[in-house]
């Protein structure tokens, strides 16, 4: 079914009240735009399926809005954080309860960060059409065969989460996956902050003026981008901004010799713009300033340290079926080897019995690796 009218999303919509769960999935486009273009919303359970069209004329998606924030109902999806924000920016809220196959998928040591394509294949041996997966989902009308891939998103959606469900309890695991999913429904994810738009640029040697001007034009593109609803290199590209933080041209002409700006821009309104921010920027207090990041030296020496970690990180999960990112990253073992008191997720919860525990007797010296029968152990040492 495609659902293009009012009437018929209604319908469905209501047929779907009560239901444990639902899943749901969209496409979207967002190469052209600041804003996702969300091109259609796949929502299954049981004998229901549809895809709904939301760039249809007319169609009042009120009762799909209802049945997302519908607190009683389940919504389940793969790899969530980029459909959460897409609804997030088109309805003001983000869909509650959720549930992520990704997520659990990773609890029962299916892959670190299994693809929806893979997971279809290994358990339901199911080989998706991977040919509608780069087809532009704005162009109307769909074919037969884009309807059918798109169903096919929930539909093996469905049977996948009741799947993982079982797998969850029968391992007694639906409690590990608690804390990453109620994640998912914090807000402040999908909440853009102009001001802390600077934060994701790179500049050699900074200092808190330098910094102090960034921000302000990060934060004026930022705003200009959504305005105009463009992608950020669209408006200024990244190095522009920061090569004019660090030069603070003055007039017209010396915006035109920074060397990433287009010359019609420098010599437009937005030109005339960006000008007005570094000028407004150098009249800020000091003590509005951004604070200077905390420079640590280079992390050295911790190597070995972090590969005895990754042994054991290894280890443990192989003897609980898990997958390892799901317990650390990288970055975490990297904090465990440097720093006295992280915090990091694997210190807490589950992750900290499973893992976290050990891993500070190893650092610690009261826990050791060695070799036995042609397998890695872990043995306690006697302090004595």
């Amino acid at each position: 079914m495609i659902i293009t009218d009012s009437a018929t999303l209604s319908t469905f919509c209501a047929a779907l009240r009560g239901a444990p769960y639902i899943a749901v999935d969209t496409e979207f486009l967002r190469e052209r735009t600041y804003y996702a273009q969300l091109c259609l919303v796949q929502v299954a359970h049981g004998a229901h399926a549809a895809v709904i069209d939301p760039l249809s004329r007319g169609l009042d998606l009120a009762p799909l809005r209802e049945l997302l924030l519908d607190p009683s109902i389940v919504k389940v999806f793969h790899a969530a954080s980029q459909d959460l924000e897409i609804f997030f920016q088109k309805i003001g809220q983000v869909p509650s309860p959720v549930f992520d196959t990704q997520i659990a998928a990773a609890a029962c040591d299916k892959g670190d960060q299994p693809g929806y394509a893979t997971l279809v294949h290994n358990l339901l041996g199911i080989d998706l059409d991977k040919a509608s997966q780069a087809t532009d989902w704005s162009v109307r009308p769909l074919t037969e065969r884009q309807i059918t891939y798109a169903l096919g998103d929930v539909t093996h959606l469905c049977r996948i989460y009741e799947m993982l469900v079982q797998e969850l309890a029968a391992r007694g695991r639906a409690g590990w996956v608690h804390e990453d999913m109620a994640a998912l429904l914090d807000e402040r994810r999908y909440k853009v902050e102009p001001r802390e738009a600077y934060r994701r640029l790179r500049m050699r040697g900074p200092t808190r003026k330098t910094l102090c001007v960034l921000r302000e034009l990060a934060a004026w593109r930022e705003e200009a981008a959504m305005e105009r609803d463009l992608p950020r290199p669209w408006v200024v590209h990244d190095d522009a901004l920061v090569e004019i933080a660090q030069h603070l041209p003055e007039d017209i002409e010396q915006l035109a010799r920074v060397r990433t700006l287009k010359p019609p821009v420098a010599r437009g309104a937005d030109g005339k713009a960006l000008l007005a921010v570094v000028r407004r920027a150098l009249e800020l207090p000091e003590d509005t300033w951004p604070v200077m990041p905390d420079r640590r030296p280079p992390l050295e020496g911790h190597e070995s340290l972090v590969a005895l970690l990754q042994a054991l990180l290894r280890l443990r999960c192989e003897a609980h079926g898990v997958a390892t990112r799901m317990v650390a990253s990288r970055e975490d073992l990297d904090q465990l080897a440097t720093v006295d008191v992280p915090d990091i997720p694997c210190l807490s919860g589950w992750r900290r019995e499973l893992f976290g525990a050990d891993a500070l007797e190893l650092r610690a010296g009261r826990l050791a690796l060695t070799g036995r029968d042609g397998s890695v152990v872990a043995t306690r040492i006697d302090a004595g």
